[in-house]
């Protein structure tokens, strides 16, 4: 999948880039069977919300899930990136963020590379994030939030905030937020399963808490090139990934094939 040249400049102004229905209704089912046995397993790659039980987040699933496995190299995901950067990628972070029914709490206001930068010395915001929606994301569900144009004032100063989640973040304070909303306002692309965004790594975003019956699952692939790789190793390696091969995209049916597999020990 190759952007026009327009979309590189919506992209360029904006900071992010909105695909309704890019993947199909079976691509979808296919993928979604699997995240409830993914989260009921014990596991260190999996971070649940304070009440120790509702699933937050689930890391490096491509390790040892094959169909996510697949997901992490379909070139619906990065090809787009490839084109951005002008060279191959690698996975650094691969997760599966759960905004539970009734029970899913906020990510506050931050950027991903101010983390990267911080906690693993990545050394240019020159990684990107695609996220693919597995459920509905609504404007009741905890959609995830954007400031346009924000990713342009480069990396902002954050606090390492340990308190309100179960997952530290390096959040930004909200006078900062107040002063970049007032310029760029706020968006929160909505749409069905199969709906995908590629947004800058210094995109300001979050998503607040989910009060509603409705699950709203979403699957990130932080995708980095090759040349920008970390060089420093404090966080899991499940976190932040060590291997910097350049990833192989499948053929566009991957998902639909029971025939093509990916080898998981070397995925690990």
């Amino acid at each position: 999948m190759k952007l026009s040249s327009e979309q590189l400049a919506q992209f360029e102004r904006d900071g992010y880039l909105f695909f309704p229905n890019l993947f199909t209704g079976e691509e979808m089912k296919r993928l979604t069977a699997e995240v409830p046995r993914i989260y009921a397993e014990q596991r260190p790659e999996i971070v649940r919300e304070k009440d120790g039980v509702t699933p937050r987040t689930s890391f490096a699933a491509h390790t040892y899930n094959q169909m996510f496995a697949k997901l992490g190299r379909h070139p619906r995901l990065l090809e787009p990136i490839e084109q951005a950067f002008g060279e191959k990628l690698y996975m650094h972070q691969f997760k599966i963020n759960a905004k539970a029914a009734f029970d899913g709490d906020v990510w506050q206001w931050h950027q991903d590379f101010g983390t990267w930068h911080r906690d693993d010395a990545m050394p240019e915001p020159r990684a990107m994030n695609v996220a693919l929606f597995l459920e509905e994301a609504n404007e009741f569900n905890g959609p995830l939030m954007f400031i346009p144009g924000s990713h342009k004032g480069g990396v902002l100063n954050a606090g390492h905030d340990t308190q309100t989640t179960s997952y530290p973040l390096w959040t930004v304070d909200n006078e900062t937020i107040t002063r970049l909303v007032e310029r760029g306002g706020i968006v929160a692309p909505k749409g069905q399963p199969g709906s995908m965004l590629m947004f800058h790594c210094n995109l300001v975003h979050a998503s607040g808490s989910n009060l509603t019956p409705w699950n709203r699952t979403i699957v990130y692939l932080s995708l980095c090139a090759v040349s920008n790789h970390i060089r420093q190793y404090k966080r899991a390696e499940y976190i932040a990934h060590r291997d910097f091969n350049p990833i192989e995209a499948l053929p566009d049916d991957c998902l639909l094939r029971d025939d093509i597999r990916v080898d998981l020990k070397q995925a690990a």
